[in-house]
């Protein structure tokens, strides 16, 4: 079973939905490895901060079968999309990596570019995977943050509990 990670990020009614959004991934894929909990600013439009952290676990699911999976988690808990990419949002969960596969797997891109682009996907994964390397990269998760102009996206660690 391959092992993923996924990005949980939410600007509205954060800490429950959070809380919640992690308890129905431990339902639904048992052990997680979780990062801690970040908060971050809004990007891509202007919003309440964001709480973000990054989760892996391993499954039998195919990439198709875990984005429609995510895609039912994030409606059940009120995600609603509109016309806009960026805006705020109950819930997000994205794949981000489908093992060591790199490359369009049932029409979706792994890894998911996000992870080089934005502080508050590659700052949890290397904390929690700092030697892993990124799939397609030469790279670890560590080597690819010490690169990171961290300046540019500031992460605050927020102490939170799940249980």
């Amino acid at each position: 079973m391959p092992w993923v990670w996924i990005s949980i990020g939410s600007n509205q009614d954060r800490e429950r939905s959070i809380r919640r959004a992690v308890a129905e991934l431990r339902r639904r894929y048992g052990e997680l490895n979780l990062s801690s909990v970040y908060e971050t600013d809004a990007v891509g439009f202007d919003g309440e901060p964001f709480l973000n952290l990054v989760a892996g676990f391993s499954t039998p699911l195919s990439v198709l079968e875990l984005n429609r999976d995510m895609k039912a988690i994030e409606e059940a808990f009120g995600r609603v999309r509109g016309p806009d990419r960026f805006g705020p949002r109950t819930l997000d969960l994205d794949l981000l990596t489908y093992g060591h596969v790199a490359g369009a797997i049932d029409g979706y891109q792994v890894p998911r570019h996000e992870i080089l682009e934005y502080a508050f996907v590659l700052g949890p994964l290397a904390e929690v995977a700092p030697d892993e390397l990124c799939p397609g990269h030469d790279k670890s998760y560590r080597e690819l943050w010490t690169e990171f102009d961290q300046a540019s996206q500031p992460l605050r660690i927020v102490p939170f509990r799940f249980d």
